[in-house]
């Protein structure tokens, strides 16, 4: 979700669903290292339960920003070894570093002497022409046995000679099945399914195999998904209206605007509120068209409302 779940969008989807845990956009321990480490890992309180998603292949580079997220307050560490694109191979980690257990092994083990919260792996069920039960469990076998306890599987092999990143999340068919069997072999771990997921049944569904179920693109794309999620899960909850959830982002965003952030980099995550409903298209192009003139404020999005349709 490279670009994606930001701390604005984190900020958004927490008002849609107050027990999702939320995940970070993946930040390289590269970056934390030699970069604004506390900027990389901001995040505003109200995001919790969150996790921050590393990226790198360094045991003790990938264990200082462990220890540097779990100070700043991060519930969860999640090392990404799913991520197929080009520039994350050339850094060696992401989905290639699949091929190699034993450093991902390497790197849990070091996490785990500096934080206490959970060391946990995103990954894959394969990679290119390693597309096999025997090649994931062979993964979470030596993984696991270094202390990781949670695993979030992307139900798809990655392509990493030939498909570029948005291929790689439709292309290579979902196998959920894989997961299934993974969840067979390790009943003591945690075990999250991951891709295609877009309806309330199949999360029904899957939870009877698995213990988790991520949602990545249906959740931006249609955030108010979160919201329904959330009511089926607990029936007493009562689910924002979505242009109270609009009210409600006025004040962070007026904050936002204080410090020099453009509207656009903050609205460009709400244009799928209304998805479905009467309006829908009005408040996208609305929102497109004016967010990110200069000095664009509060006032834009104030206007996209006024001009939708009251039943919206």
């Amino acid at each position: 979700m490279m670009d994606w779940t930001d701390r604005h969008c984190r900020y958004f989807m927490r008002l849609l669903s107050p027990s999702a845990l939320l995940y970070t956009e993946m930040v390289t321990a590269n970056a934390i290292h030699f970069g604004n480490a506390d900027e990389l890992l901001r995040y505003d309180m109200s995001e919790h339960p969150i996790a921050v998603q590393l990226g790198g292949s360094d045991p003790a580079l990938m264990a200082e920003a462990a220890m540097l997220a779990a100070k700043v307050g991060y519930d969860e560490v999640n090392i990404n070894v799913g991520c197929p694109s080009d520039r994350v191979q050339s850094g060696q980690f992401g989905a290639c570093l699949m091929s190699s257990p034993e450093i991902v092994a390497d790197c849990v083990r070091a996490m785990r002497a500096e934080v206490d919260v959970p060391v946990t792996v995103k990954n894959r069920i394969g990679i290119d022409d390693q597309d096999s039960d025997e090649f994931l469990f062979r993964f979470v076998d030596t993984v696991a046995a270094a202390g990781c306890n949670k695993f979030v599987v992307h139900a798809r092999i990655a392509i990493l000679d030939g498909l570029s990143p948005k291929q790689n999340r439709s292309v290579p068919p979902l196998n959920y099945d894989r997961v299934f069997k993974l969840k067979q072999r390790h009943p003591e771990l945690e075990i999250v399914i991951n891709g295609g997921l877009q309806t309330i049944g199949q999360v029904d569904d899957v939870l009877q195999r698995v213990d988790g179920a991520m949602i990545g693109r249906e959740a931006y794309h249609n955030p108010y998904f979160l919201a329904e999620l959330e009511k089926h899960r607990d029936p007493n909850w009562q689910s924002p209206e979505r242009r109270d959830v609009v009210a409600s982002m006025l004040p962070y965003i007026e904050e936002q605007l204080a410090t020099g952030e453009k509207l656009g980099r903050i609205t460009r995550h709400m244009l799928g509120l209304f998805a479905g409903q009467p309006g829908a298209r009005a408040w996208r192009r609305s929102l497109s068209e004016n967010a990110f003139k200069e000095n664009a404020g509060v006032e834009v999005i104030e206007a996209a409302i006024e001009a939708m349709p009251i039943a919206a």
